[in-house]
């Protein structure tokens, strides 16, 4: 008889309240600390504010009811423990851990942020303690939605940088090792966009802080956004209504979608599209199903970003597919906010800095000096993360109009080239994803499971030749396709629905 059913046995002819309440404390895991004895944790650059157990079904007070928001089922119970960090004179960053009481799978997820930040993530936290994960996220050391709050704090420029995803890293282990009496057993980065610039920040530079991590979207700044509001926003005249971007990105999917041999609405790889607007040029007067010729030499910009002088390419761009979202960019009537923010507050150091007077072929230099792009991520040197056998999972879709793809293919090719293809293809894979747009949404298959895949990657050692991703309209899976590594594409077999993962092999183009 093992020693709970002896107890059990022993009891059965007490009262049954207390019977209940014996069973009940049997039941529950035995961990190494209380929830609210983390409060009393002393970690010296960092100070415990709040540490409560949250009951489950609780999603409203993290603002994770609403209908398709992410996280918006119902949390578990869990232990919530918000810290904040001063790991410099003029730090002060907020942090919160999630530990679940109960069905914990051993394993730490930090999930990542975007834009400027500027607040925690509960959605993302929501999704890893639904699975099992202990999690953390970070404001990275501010609480407004732009970038003001680095002008004259170089300290916070640091913090939102690099600095407060690390030292989360730290004391969040630190913490689930204080609650489970042991520490994770595998840890993980989960991020997009800044998230998935954090992501590669931390195999750059704190290669033992994850034994795996997933890279979506990298956001490595460059002034993209401001070429695009140069070209669109600039000139009256060289505007394009939102109301034309079906008539281009139609004009497109005619020259590029069959270049894969399959016309199926998407462009498989747009580095083989050479499309150009100029066929869309109007006869006569402007008109809603032409472009006029400043609104043409427009979009040739927005898809290349160029020296006037030399001709060299400045920076990846958008590619072609990407049209029916332009307006993120070129919509106007100001550009993308967060670049313009970039350059007022980290560049010109000039809040009143207007985005008219960036003149490319000088001032772009400015923008990319090492100083002033701190928070980039584009080191190719992986070597110590790969060495520990850290696994790294980047995607990226194609039809993306916050963050350039193209930048993104660079970045993994400069990772070969300073690994070899096959430590890369052992530790490293980039998949593209056609039709996708920012981290998710498009016309193309955009959810798969990235964490799943990782995990397995990391923990049986089975690499991903391929992800399966599914489309849905309206609730319902309408598409499925295999994501293929890196420069492989997803190619029809020639039988079959072209809408089924099944008839689909990842080959070289």
């Amino acid at each position: 008889m093992s020693r709970i059913h002896a107890i059990i046995h022993a009891l059965m002819a007490q009262p049954v309240v207390i019977l209940t309440a014996v069973v009940y404390a049997l039941a529950v895991p035995a961990y190494a600390a209380s929830c609210e004895s983390l409060a009393s944790l002393s970690f010296g650059d960092a100070k415990i504010t709040k540490a409560e157990v949250v009951s489950a079904g609780a999603s409203s007070v993290f603002g994770l009811g609403g209908k398709g928001v992410r996280g918006s089922q119902s949390l578990p119970e869990f232990c919530r423990v918000a810290a904040t960090l001063t790991p410099s004179s003029d730090s002060d960053i907020k942090i919160e851990v999630w530990l679940p009481t109960a069905g914990w799978n051993g394993k730490f997820q930090a999930v990542g942020n975007g834009g400027w930040a500027g607040r925690i993530n509960y959605a993302a936290m929501a999704e890893a303690i639904q699975s099992g994960y202990a999690a953390a996220s970070t404001d990275t050391g501010h609480s407004t939605t732009g970038g003001s709050f680095v002008l004259g704090h170089p300290e916070k420029l640091i913090d939102f940088s690099w600095r407060s995803e690390h030292e989360m890293t730290v004391k969040a282990k630190a913490i689930i090792q204080a609650f489970y009496g042991k520490a994770p057993q595998k840890s993980y980065w989960n991020g997009c966009s800044t998230g998935g610039r954090q992501a590669l920040k931390e195999a750059q530079m704190f290669p033992e802080d994850f034994d795996g991590i997933i890279a979506g979207a990298p956001a490595n700044r460059t002034a993209m956004a401001l070429w695009i509001a140069h070209a669109l926003l600039k000139d009256p005249a060289s505007y394009i209504p939102p109301a034309k971007y079906p008539l281009i990105h139609k004009a497109a999917l005619d020259v590029c979608d069959a270049i894969d041999g399959l016309k199926d609405g998407l462009i498989d790889d747009p580095t083989r599209c050479k499309f150009d607007p100029g066929i869309l040029l109007c006869k006569g007067a402007d008109g809603p199903d032409c472009l006029t010729a400043p609104q043409v030499e427009a979009a040739r910009k927005v898809y290349v970003a160029r020296n006037a002088g030399t001709g060299k390419e400045l920076f990846g761009s958008l590619a072609p597919g990407s049209e029916l979202r332009w307006a993120v960019m070129g919509g106007g009537p100001q550009p993308y906010a967060a670049i313009v923010d970039q350059a007022k507050h980290v560049v010109f150091k000039d809040p009143n800095w207007d985005w008219r007077t960036f003149d490319f072929d000088k001032d772009n230099a400015r923008f990319e000096r090492p100083e002033n792009l701190v928070m980039n991520a584009t080191d190719p040197n992986l070597k110590k993360f790969v060495a520990r056998g850290g696994k790294l999972l980047i995607y990226h879709g194609w039809n993306d109009p916050n963050v350039s793809p193209y930048n993104t293919v660079k970045y993994y090719k400069s990772v070969q080239a300073a690994l070899g293809a096959s430590r890369t293809a052992n530790n490293v894979r980039l998949f593209m994803v056609p039709g996708m747009a920012h981290c998710h949404d498009g016309e193309g298959p955009d959810m798969f499971d990235k964490v799943g895949t990782l995990n397995r990657w990391v923990e049986e050692g089975k690499a991903p030749d391929s992800i399966i991703a599914s489309h849905s309209t309206e609730g319902k899976v309408d598409r499925t396709r295999p994501l293929c590594p890196y420069p492989q594409v997803a190619t029809y077999k020639g039988a079959g629905s072209i809408d089924d993962a099944a008839n689909f092999t990842c080959k070289l183009p």
